[in-house]
Order: structure tokens, then sequence, then C-alpha cells
């Protein structure tokens, strides 16, 4: 008789699980940024930073469980560069991948849309609070912190 209680409990545990829906992750650029990646960052690299957001945003929900069934719309409003983009290495020849360097960092802004059709907007940024914090650090470096913060606050209901 066990072994038919555990073969119930997990088709229905299956069950819910098949219920249950990923929320939707849909990340755009504000039109401030997109002007600024074709005219300075490169289109290709902040469309790839848009693309490690919604990678990062659904991981973090996947991982938790958070917000099922919701459409969770991003706006990349913000994005700061650690150290010159393959871009601004072309245009200004006198920049060093390795020797030139900035505070970094990205916001984000948006709303989680819920499926009865309520709307919670959400803000977050972050940006490296020094520029000795810098050493070391990739191209992207701070944005992918911020997107991992994000993320983690977003999956825990804290903005």
């Amino acid at each position: 008789m066990r072994p038919l209680l555990l073969a119930a409990a997990l088709s229905s545990l299956a069950a819910g699980a098949a219920q249950a829906q990923p929320p939707e992750v849909v990340v755009t650029l504000s039109p401030r940024l997109a002007e600024r990646a074709e005219k300075d960052l490169g289109v290709r690299e902040v469309e790839q930073q848009a693309v490690e957001l919604v990678q990062t945003v659904r991981e973090q929900l996947g991982r938790t469980g958070a917000l099922q069934g919701t459409t969770v719309r991003l706006v990349l409003s913000d994005l700061k560069p650690n150290r010159p983009t393959f871009q601004q290495l072309t245009d200004r020849p006198g920049l060093s991948l390795h020797e030139s360097r900035s505070i970094g960092g990205a916001a984000i802004e948006g709303e989680v849309i819920a499926a009865d059709g309520s709307v919670q907007p959400i803000q977050y940024d972050y940006f490296s609070p020094s520029i000795e914090w810098v050493i070391g650090a990739s191209t992207w470096h701070d944005a992918d912190r911020a997107f991992d913060g994000f993320a983690r606050r977003l999956a825990d209901g804290r903005l």
C-alpha cells in the first residue's frame, strides 16, 4: 500500500509543478541608454548586458520559485562600464583596456504585473562607491553586481 501512496504523492507534486508558470522577464533599453549605446558604448555590448540581466533575473526567480505567473518588465535605464568597451577603445585609441578604469554599475526600473493585472513598480541601482573598488574588475563587473543584487532583492520581495 505504501508504494501507491508514494506514487500518488509524486503525481500530485508533478501536477503542481506543471501548473506553476515561471515569470516572463522582458528587458528593454531606455531611449537615453540606447542613444549612448549607439554613440559611445557600443550597441552589441549594451544589448548583451540586457541579455545578461534577463538571464540573471530568470535564474534567481527560478531558483527561489518567486513571482510565478507574473510578467516582469524591466528597463535598463543606465549602464556604466568599469573598463572601456570595445567601441570606446576603437573610438579613442588613447584608452587602455587594462589601465583605464571608472566607476561602473547599472540602474534598472520597471514593473511586475501579476496574473490578476495588478502592477507593482520596481526600481534599483548600484554603482561602485569608489574608484578604488575597480582594481582588477572586468569591463562590466559592477553592472553584473547590480544585476545580481537586483535579482536577489526582486526574488526576496524587497523591491
